[in-house]
């Protein structure tokens, strides 16, 4: 399985951006994908989720109310609507998928895209 993620870039505070995840491998259907956001200086954090169905969707507590996660099933994509960004979501973000359960916690997933950079401007 193989992970690629897109959409980063500079916005400025109260700005949108959706980032997009490509994920290889089948069936896609099988996995649940998530995001991770790392900050300079700091841990990797869960942002969101999706599992099956993909009204099964769980996210950070930082984000809640301003992101929005979504899976295409048929194009193998997962999407993250993020809204009203803050300077503090600036960071590096992952998807990340595994076969089965969803879960919030970095250990459980075992495939990796290579991040895209979010910058949040004041």
């Amino acid at each position: 399985v193989q992970l690629q993620a897109s959409g980063g870039g500079l916005v400025q505070a109260g700005g949108s951006l959706r980032l997009s995840c490509r994920v290889s491998g089948h069936p896609f259907s099988r996995y649940a994908v998530a995001w991770f956001r790392q900050a300079a200086g700091k841990e990797r954090e869960f942002v969101a989720a999706v599992g099956q169905p993909s009204t099964n969707i769980n996210y950070g507590d930082s984000v809640k109310g301003r992101f929005i996660i979504s899976r295409d099933n048929a194009e193998n994509m997962v999407y993250l609507q993020m809204n009203v960004l803050k300077p503090e979501d600036t960071a590096i973000y992952y998807c990340a998928a595994r076969q089965g359960t969803m879960f919030t916690y970095i250990r459980y997933y075992n495939h990796w895209g290579q991040g895209t950079l979010v910058t949040v401007s004041s």
